[in-house]
Formats: structure tokens, C-alpha cells, sequence
């Protein structure tokens, strides 16, 4: 699912309770991420809930990264969602250049998760964007 769809939905959505069930929707549409890449090297550090996230990389001059993670809990795991879809086969430079603070404003995200969850997000944002900063050295 594409970034503007997952926008459009939220915004068709005026309950938050509705909200955080779609969330969850999103969340359990990931492919499930195997056991074995559950490890220190692809935890993300400042993340109350458990947060893994890997990276595959194009060979290309500007590589497309794509993005594959979980959590183990319901809400952290559909925010997982929404940022691979602002962020995962996307360019390097691409990745860097994105505000994802103005999607996540237009969808009124900041506003209704715990502060906990809001750090772990910057947390995958800044891990995502470190990939990139690696993709393109």
C-alpha cells in the first residue's frame, strides 16, 4: 500500500478509535518478519516496544532501498507500516530529502500516539535515513 492511499484512509476515518484499528490493520499486513533477523544489529534503539528493521539495497548510482520490519506490538507495528510506505523503494537521496513529519501531521499522528511511541518512530525515522546516508557514501 502507497503512502497517499494510507493518507486518503485516514483522513476518510474521523474517529480515532477507528484510527488506531486501522493502525492495527496496517500493522498485521506486514509480512511477517522471520526470527532469525530478529537480532541487536537490526533492533532499533529507542524504541520502547520491540522494533527490528533490515535493508536491501539497489546497486545503482542513487540505490533504492527497501525496508523490511515488525514489532511486537499491535500500534508500533502498523507506525512501522506507515513509514516503509513513505520510505522503502525510494532512492537514497529521495529518503533523505523526505519530510516525514508533514505526513505524519496530515494524518493528525503526532497528536494521538504516547510520547514512547512518537521517540521510537523518530528512532525508525533516523535509523531509515542512516541506511540511506550509507547507500549513497
Amino acid at each position: 500500500m502507497d503512502i497517499e492511499e494510507i493518507i486518503e484512509n485516514f483522513q476518510f476515518l474521523d474517529d480515532w478509535d477507528d484510527r488506531y484499528k486501522y493502525l492495527i490493520e496496517l500493522g498485521s499486513a506486514l509480512p511477517a518478519f522471520p526470527e532469525e533477523k530478529q537480532t541487536a544489529e537490526n533492533k532499533v534503539q529507542g524504541c520502547v516496544s520491540q522494533v527490528w528493521v533490515t535493508c536491501v539495497k539497489s546497486n545503482d548510482a542513487d540505490p533504492i532501498l527497501k525496508f523490511t520490519g515488525g514489532s511486537d506490538a499491535h500500534i508500533v507495528s502498523g507506525l512501522v507500516a506507515i513509514t516503509f510506505a513513505i520510505f522503502s523503494n525510494k532512492p537514497a537521496s529521495e529518503i533523505l530529502k523526505t519530510n516525514e513529519k508533514e505526513v505524519f501531521d496530515s494524518i493528525d499522528l503526532s497528536e494521538h500516539i504516547t510520547p514512547q511511541r512518537s521517540n521510537g518512530l523518530t528512532s525508525l525515522v533516523e535509523r531509515i535515513k542512516l541506511h540511506a546516508k550509507q547507500a549513497l557514501a
